[in-house]
């Protein structure tokens, strides 16, 4: 592999645990949940939001779609942030450790603006990176070539020197496309072990 300028983390399972399903699950059990979901078209609003529409609305449209279940819809506004958590405090260390290192660290995550403010508050993290660049923010989304090609155009640094960590195989298919260096990210360890491999970290640096 070649000279890496930046390390370019995804947020949600590489940072931040996202799992949709949980207080869905938890409230009205996954039956229910799953027929829920079946119905009411919240992957749609989740992508809407990812590409720069307000949570706010888009949750409030599907509540006067579905009146009768408005109490089940708004689950996924009330309880939001049970939704996005805990967070995975290796990735949050190695992270860090780059940082520490005078790595250079950008943020590329399909994620919506209000939902980013409202997490940011909650996972400092999201808030130490060098460069950011959320999809709610530039309504561009992964694995859109468009918004990676704006983190090139921005940052002013050649594909192949980037290294993507995402969880997502379309994702990191899209990335290594443009030339990037990719690890599809399927664990903590997995990843502590390519950043020693890649001479990003020590063997101390990037432990558990």
């Amino acid at each position: 592999m070649g000279a890496i300028d930046a390390v370019v983390f995804d947020i949600g399972n590489v940072l931040v645990e996202w799992h949709p399903f949980r207080p869905f699950d938890r409230i009205l059990g996954e039956a229910q949940r799953k027929a829920l979901f079946a119905e009411v078209d919240f992957m749609g609003a989740n992508e809407r939001c990812d590409l720069g529409a307000d949570i706010v609305d888009e949750i409030e449209a599907l509540a006067r779609a579905h009146p009768d279940k408005r109490d089940q819809v708004m689950i996924w506004l009330d309880r939001y942030m049970e939704m996005l958590a805990p967070e995975l405090p290796h990735s949050a260390r190695m992270l860090r450790a780059l940082r520490a290192r005078g790595q250079a660290v950008f943020a590329l995550s399909n994620f919506g603006h209000r939902t980013f403010v409202m997490s940011e508050e909650v996972y400092p993290i999201l808030t130490e990176f060098d460069r950011r660049f959320i999809s709610g923010q530039l309504g561009l989304m992964k694995p859109d070539p468009a918004i990676y090609a704006r983190v090139e155009t921005e940052t002013g640094i050649a594909p192949e020197r980037l290294f993507f960590i995402d969880d997502r195989q379309d994702n990191i298919d899209a990335a290594a496309a443009r030339g990037w260096q990719v690890h599809l990210f399927t664990g903590e360890a997995g990843l502590a072990e390519r950043l020693v491999e890649e001479g990003l970290l020590t063997e101390d640096e990037a432990v558990a």
